[in-house]
């Protein structure tokens, strides 16, 4: 039996990956006055006076909302909301497996921007923080950016930032391992929809100072054509020089090179060109950008991908269950910059300098001090 058809039959065992269980026994009628009527009036009467109330009386405390429209789903495309809800169970089981917090997966029948917003804010009374997910560039963007405005709860979009994040805490080491700095860096995004988008914001702000984004059109500049509106913004601060040419002329005297685009689009050549001691994140899925035999072999020193069976693996698990659960626990209203760049600098951190290789620059998912790590360093933030 192959891996494909393991999983289909196991989720069809499973029909859904999770269950709600109830925290108390109704085996008596005093349990049922307690719990629903006639007691259940007291909680509610002290909420409709201050609706803060309700984390402490709720699943508000500890809950999220996974909301996705299905237009972006993993490596399928916009497959749409039926089709997204598997990946938003599995992200749901992941919150509470790595986590410890509650998520409860709603997938939207709508790609509609001012619907999902309109939506997602009708709902946001009963949870205590918002996960956007797969939802399609570049209307994951304004998604985003109303609904922080709107509520508030903290609201964060796992495809943006937490790749982001964790990429960061990947080069953070990885510049440790080939004694590079983040000042003297080019750095090349291959893919410039939401992920790109966000790891290239994080680096800047991070500190580097010469960052190009390419997409399948090659090197993107202010002049180039069909750029969406978060595209041409990016455009103010990228790509100074306002080079032109392919991803081969982008790479050619890079240090680092970040992937989220499309398999086997970097060629050896392409990596010998680049610095010495280069470092490549090919996070393609399922078939990176290149494979690391390959890269090492041309030259590259780090290299890291999104697949479990190769080392440095850049899984967005070690960022987002710790994320929610500082900022639920801290009660905080929204996730700053400051926060991803302390989560960032707390995974790195975990890998101590005398254990740090060029195949060993980022904790494993399982690693059970992650998601307390980065829970602690956005709690230190919060006001």
């Amino acid at each position: 039996m192959t891996n494909a058809e393991k999983a289909l039959a196991l989720h069809e065992k499973w029909n859904g990956k999770f269950e709600t269980t109830p925290k108390m026994d109704i085996s008596t009628r005093e349990d049922l006055a307690l719990a629903y009527t006639p007691g259940v009036a007291e909680p509610c009467k002290v909420i409709a006076k201050d609706k803060e109330a309700a984390y402490k009386y709720t699943i508000k405390a500890n809950t999220i909302a996974v909301v996705s429209d299905g237009s972006a789903v993993l490596g399928l495309g916009n497959i749409g909301a039926h089709a997204a809800m598997p990946v938003m169970e599995g992200k749901a089981v992941l919150f509470k497996s790595f986590g410890g917090v509650n998520a409860v997966p709603i997938c939207l029948d709508t790609q509609d921007t001012e619907e999902i917003i309109k939506t997602v804010v009708n709902i946001a009374p009963a949870f205590g923080g918002i996960n956007l997910e797969d939802i399609s560039a570049p209307r994951c963007f304004e998604i985003e950016e109303r609904l922080k405005e709107l509520l508030d709860i903290p609201v964060f979009h796992d495809d943006q930032h937490g790749t982001a994040i964790v990429v960061l805490a990947g080069i953070i080491n990885g510049l440790k391992v080939t004694g590079k700095t983040k000042e003297e860096c080019r750095v090349v995004v291959n893919g410039a929809g939401s992920a790109g988008i966000a790891i290239t914001k994080l680096l800047l702000t991070y500190g580097f100072k010469n960052v190009t984004m390419c997409d399948k059109s090659g090197i993107l500049a202010k002049n180039s054509e069909g750029l969406n509106w978060m595209q041409e913004s990016m455009m103010n601060v990228t790509n100074l020089e306002q080079k032109h040419g392919s991803l081969a002329d982008a790479l050619k005297g890079a240090d680092i090179f970040v992937g989220v685009s499309a398999p086997n689009i970097v060629t050896a050549e392409m990596v010998s060109s680049m610095n010495k001691d280069s470092i490549l994140f090919a996070m393609a899925n399922p078939v990176p950008e290149i494979m690391p035999d390959v890269a090492k072999a041309a030259g590259a020193k780090v290299v890291g991908t999104g697949r479990s069976d190769f080392p440095n693996q850049v899984n967005n698990v070690i960022a987002f269950p710790g994320i929610f659960k500082g900022a639920l626990e801290g009660r905080a209203t929204q996730i700053t910059e400051e926060m991803k760049l302390a989560a960032a600098l707390a995974i790195a951190n975990l890998v101590p300098d005398d254990e740090l290789s060029d195949t060993n620059i980022l904790p494993e998912a399982f690693d059970p001090r992650v998601a307390d790590v980065v829970s602690q360093a956005i709690k230190a933030l919060i006001k």
